[in-house]
C-alpha cells in the first residue's frame, strides 16, 4: 500500500485520487488478527491509501483502535476467499456518503452486518457496524 498519497494538489485531488473516494475505516475491541483478516480484504477490493497496522512483531501494547483508508473508487478486484474473524469486531467508517456507501456494500457481502448507524453531515458520513463472521 503506497502512504505517499496524502499530498493535496489543490484541485480536489490528493496524490492523484480525488479526496471524496477516500474512506477512513477504524475498528476496535478486536486484535491484530481479526483487524488483519478486514484490512487485508479490503485492501483486495479496494486500494488502500495508507499503511494498514503497526510490524507484526512489535514489542508493547496492541493499539485499541486500528485505522486504514482506502480508495474507493480504486476497485482492484474481488477478495479470495472468505475472510475469518474470531469474534465480532466493531467498525466506524467515515468519508463522503457515496464513498462510504461502497465500502458498506463490500463489507455486508462478507461479514454479517450485526448492527448498522448512519449519521450523516453536511458533507461526509459516518456509518458503525457491527463485523460478524458468516
Amino acid at each position: 500500500m503506497a502512504s505517499d498519497q496524502g499530498r493535496d494538489t489543490g484541485d480536489g485531488t490528493a496524490g492523484g485520487h480525488r479526496a471524496d473516494c477516500d474512506v477512513t475505516v477504524q475498528l476496535s475491541d478486536c486484535g491484530r488478527a481479526d483487524a488483519e483478516a478486514v484490512f487485508d480484504v479490503l485492501d483486495q477490493v479496494f486500494a488502500g491509501c495508507e499503511d494498514v497496522a503497526p510490524a507484526s512483531g512489535s514489542d508493547g501494547p496492541e493499539p485499541t483502535v486500528w485505522m486504514a483508508t482506502f480508495d474507493s473508487s480504486a476497485l482492484s478486484g474481488d477478495p479470495a476467499g472468505t475472510p475469518r474473524l474470531s469474534a465480532p469486531v466493531e467498525a466506524l467508517l467515515t468519508g463522503d456518503s457515496h464513498a462510504v456507501d461502497e465500502v458498506v456494500k463490500v463489507l455486508d457481502r462478507l461479514f454479517e452486518v450485526r448492527s448498522t448507524q448512519h449519521v450523516s453531515g453536511e458533507h461526509e458520513r459516518e456509518s458503525r457496524l457491527l463485523l460478524a463472521p458468516r
